[in-house]
C-alpha cells in the first residue's frame, strides 16, 4: 500500500506540472489579455497600461512569465504605494513556495482572496452534499428493494428530472416561488431570503437567519446530486442483492437486515464512493451557478468574477488548486476501494 501511494503521489506531481503548463498557456493566450478592460477605459492612459504590464511582468515572454509564476524571482519591480508607478523592488516567491501573486482587480494577495471565500464555499457545499447523501442513500436502497413499485417509478421519474433540470433554472424558480410569491403571514415579508449568507440588518451570528439563507441554495445544489446518487445506488444494489454470496449468507441463517446493510450495502457503495470522490473538489470550487444566483460570496463566484474580469492570477490559482483536488480525490477513491472491497489489493 505504501509503495502504491508513493508511486501515485509521484504521478500526481508530474501530472500537476504538465497541467500547470497547459492551463497557464491557455489562460494567457485567451483573446484580449489581462489588461484588456483597463486598456479600453478612458480614465487610464496607454502609458499607465504599459506601467501595469511591467509591474505584473506581462511585458516578458510567456515562458518567462510561467517561470516567474512557478518559481518566482527576487528582482521584480513593484508598485509599493498603489499609484501605478514602480518605486521599489519586491520578491515574488512563486507558487512552489505558496505565493500565487496579486489580484489584478483588487491588488490583494491571491491567497487572501481565496481565504476570504473558501470558508463560505466549504460551509455551503458541505451542508449541500451531506443533505444530498442523507436523502439519496435511503431512497436508493428502498427503490432497489421495491423494484418496479410505485415508489420506484416515482424515484426514477424524479431522477430523470433532477438530471435534466439546470441549476440556474431551478434556482430562479425557487426564488420566484419563495421570495416573490409566498409571503410570511405574520409580517408580510418574503418567506425566504433570495440571496446572501446572512441578512444585512443582523449583526453577529443568528442561527435562524443562517438556516433561512441556506434553504434555497442547498435545495438547488442538492437536487441534482440526490437524483444522481439515488439512481446509482439503486442500480448498484440491484446488481449486488442477487449475488451468490448473499444467498449463501441467508442460507446460513443471517438476519435479512444484516445481509442487506452489512454485506450488500457495503459493496453497493463502491460506485457511490467514486462519484463522491470526484465531487469532493466541488467543496473547494463551489457551485458556480448556485453562488451567482444566490449572491453567495464563495469560490464559485470568485472564479466567475476572475474569468469575467480577466483576473489571471486568481483564475490560475483556482484552476490549479481545483486540479490538485481532483487528482487527490481520485487517489482517495482508489484507497477507499481497498477498505470497502477486501478483494482489492495494492501490491
Amino acid at each position: 500500500m505504501t509503495t502504491y501511494i508513493a508511486r501515485r503521489l509521484l504521478q500526481t506531481v508530474s501530472l500537476l506540472f504538465l497541467l500547470s503548463i497547459l492551463l497557464f498557456t491557455l489562460v494567457n493566450l485567451a483573446p484580449g489579455g489581462p489588461l484588456a478592460g483597463q486598456g479600453r477605459s478612458r480614465h487610464i492612459s496607454p502609458e499607465k497600461v504599459e506601467l501595469l504590464k511591467r509591474q505584473f511582468g506581462l511585458d516578458k515572454p510567456l515562458p518567462t512569465q510561467y517561470l516567474i509564476w512557478l518559481v518566482g524571482n527576487d528582482w521584480m519591480k513593484v508598485d509599493t504605494d498603489g499609484d501605478g508607478i514602480e518605486d521599489g523592488y519586491g520578491t515574488r516567491l512563486g507558487i512552489l513556495r505558496g505565493d500565487f501573486g496579486f489580484s489584478f482587480r483588487t491588488r490583494q494577495p491571491v491567497l487572501v482572496e481565496i481565504g476570504q471565500r473558501l470558508p463560505n464555499t466549504i460551509y455551503l457545499m458541505s451542508i449541500t452534499m451531506l443533505a444530498a447523501l442523507l436523502i439519496a442513500i435511503p431512497i436508493g436502497i428502498v427503490s432497489a428493494l421495491r423494484q418496479y413499485s410505485s415508489f420506484d417509478i416515482t424515484v426514477t421519474t424524479f431522477s430523470f428530472a433532477g438530471q435534466a433540470i439546470p441549476e440556474f433554472w431551478l434556482g430562479l424558480l425557487l426564488i420566484l416561488i419563495f421570495y416573490a410569491w409566498l409571503k410570511n403571514p405574520f409580517n408580510g415579508e418574503p418567506l425566504l431570503p433570495a440571496g446572501g449568507i446572512q441578512s444585512i440588518n443582523i449583526s453577529g451570528f443568528n442561527l435562524g437567519d443562517r438556516i433561512a439563507h441556506l434553504i434555497l441554495p442547498v435545495a438547488t445544489g442538492a437536487f441534482g446530486w440526490i437524483a444522481w446518487y439515488s439512481r446509482f445506488l439503486r442500480s448498484s444494489m440491484l446488481d449486488v442483492i442477487h449475488k451468490d454470496y448473499l444467498r449463501t449468507a441467508r442460507a446460513k441463517g443471517l438476519p435479512n437486515r444484516m445481509v442487506l446493510y452489512k454485506h450488500a450495502l457495503r459493496n453497493a457503495l463502491i460506485p457511490i464512493v467514486t462519484m463522491l470522490a470526484l465531487d469532493l473538489p466541488t467543496i473547494f470550487g463551489g457551485a458556480v451557478f448556485v453562488e451567482i444566483i444566490f449572491s453567495w460570496p464563495g469560490m464559485g463566484r470568485l472564479y466567475y468574477t476572475a474569468a469575467q474580469q480577466r483576473d489571471y492570477p486568481v483564475l490560475m490559482a483556482v484552476l490549479i488548486i481545483g486540479a490538485a483536488f481532483i487528482i487527490l480525490s481520485n487517489l482517495l477513491a482508489d484507497l477507499l476501494y481497498g477498505i470497502l472491497d477486501p478483494r482489492v489489493r495494492y501490491e
